[in-house]
């Protein structure tokens, strides 16, 4: 097994600053050298790393809950990529291939990529992003990188550069307001009083989260139940049943949890407004992956676009199912079945339990980083060194995406079975995602030309 000791940790905003000013992009300048002008996978992924953490930090700040982070995610990847894959050997676009993408605006390859990158990033940042403090900061991101690149780029290069990233990124925006969002975002919705179906939970007892969800245009499936969940066992509160004997395992493990158990429940809390979500968590992780293996640009615009697609579908299809089974959460089973006074670890969320969707997240995004990096990727985990965890390490994407999906058993929101089907109905979107082609296939040229 090839072990790759991923250290970078996710970085504050203003560290990021810091860090580009201080620092050199890797470059050459395209236009001041006789020959092609470089490529996408002559410029290391810098720009595009840096620009994802800003992602993640402004989703934390503006406390976006987990559907509206992945759908923000899948934007700025979409964006990423279709800004650079003029520029990538057999790079191909995605428009006609993800849902209702007409053609995006292309380019000749001479231009300078982190620029662009850059441009593209910043543009579909400041209209997703839009508080004051989020516009300083993506302002301040996008200028600390023009400086650095001013000083080995003409300025012509630059501006013609900039001007193909935000063109993509505005064509990428009027795309996403195709998507139903400015309709079913925040949609109204009662619960009912059948003792199966979900109801506010306590401490805060908060009205359901994107109820209406499920029903938004996906990038990549054609329709949420392409990557369907599967039933949960019947709702029962006789004692022996299946689904009693599932809410007593949740009521046990939490009585018996153990410090490491509680640590991993904490670990991967991802809790809106303090954190970039489970699919900021994931791409975290994959941002560390690419500064293990000192990836490209290339590498990295793809990466960060095939899991960005993946979680934002991977979470249509999930809430689709949360509110077609719109089953009661286990603090309301086991409070009103089995002991009043239990308290969960974690804080239940306000939104129906099945399917998990820190499952359908983790299976998503680990099926696809496992398609980009390989099984048996060992890395360590430094995503949450900056709130005072330890890092935790892992053999591969699939053992991380176990520990992640099982932490919601350990802190007492999700039943097993929650976890075991959003695992499988995320990894059914990876899956979809991981079929999706990026590059044009390179066929070997037959020597025989026939008679």
């Amino acid at each position: 097994m090839n072990r790759v000791q991923v250290w970078r940790r996710s970085a504050p905003a203003a560290f990021l600053l810091a860090v580009v000013l201080s620092a050199g992009c890797e470059s050459s300048s395209p236009t001041d050298t006789a020959g092609p002008a470089p490529g996408v996978e002559s410029f290391d992924a810098e720009v595009a790393i840096a620009w994802l953490r800003l992602t993640i930090d402004l989703t934390r700040d503006e406390g976006l809950f987990p559907p509206s982070a992945a759908r923000a995610y899948g934007y700025v990847g979409v964006t990423l990529w279709e800004a650079v894959a003029p520029g990538v050997p057999g790079g191909r676009s995605l428009a006609g291939r993800l849902n209702a993408l007409g053609p995006v605006p292309t380019a000749s390859p001479d231009l300078h990529w982190p620029a662009v990158a850059n441009a593209a990033l910043a543009e579909i940042a400041r209209r997703l992003y839009t508080s004051p403090g989020s516009q300083g900061a993506i302002d301040d991101l996008e200028a600390a990188f023009r400086e650095r690149f001013r000083s080995d780029v003409r300025a012509s290069l630059l501006e013609r550069s900039a001007e193909h990233g935000r063109s993509v990124a505005v064509e990428i925006w009027d795309w996403s307001l195709g998507d139903g969002y400015g309709v079913l975002a925040n949609c109204p919705y009662l619960p009912t009083d059948d003792p199966a179906r979900w109801r506010p939970t306590p401490p805060g007892f908060e009205g359901p989260v994107e109820a209406c969800w499920g029903q938004m245009r996906p990038l990549l499936l054609g329709d949420p139940g392409e990557c369907a969940a599967g039933a949960h066992p019947p709702y029962s509160e006789e004692p022996g049943s299946e689904f009693h004997r599932q809410a007593m395992e949740v009521y046990e493990t939490v009585r018996d949890a153990t410090p490491e158990q509680r640590t991993i429940a904490l670990f991967w809390a991802d809790l809106a407004g303090e954190s970039g979500t489970p699919a900021g968590h994931s791409l975290s992780i994959t941002a560390q992956a690419l500064e293990g293996t000192d990836a490209r640009l290339d590498r990295a615009a793809e990466a960060f676009a095939r899991v960005g697609i993946g979680e934002s579908d991977a979470f249509i299809a999930c809430w689709a199912a949360k509110y077609h089974y719109n089953l009661l959460r286990p603090i309301t089973y086991i409070r009103a079945l089995i002991d009043p006074a239990w308290e969960s670890v974690l804080e239940t969320p306000p939104f129906p339990a099945h399917p998990s969707g820190h499952s359908n997240d983790a299976g998503a995004s680990s099926t696809i980083l496992t398609a980009i990096f390989g099984d048996g990727f060992a890395f360590t985990d430094h995503t949450n060194d900056p709130r005072g965890f330890a890092p935790r390490s892992f053999g591969s994407f699939f053992e991380a995406a176990e520990e992640s999906a099982f932490s919601r058993l350990y802190g007492g929101i999700h039943y097993r079975f929650d976890i075991e089907l959003g695992l499988e109905q995320g990894r059914c979107v990876g899956r979809a995602v991981n079929a999706l082609e990026f590059r044009a296939p390179v066929f070997a040229r037959s020597a025989h030309r026939g008679d």
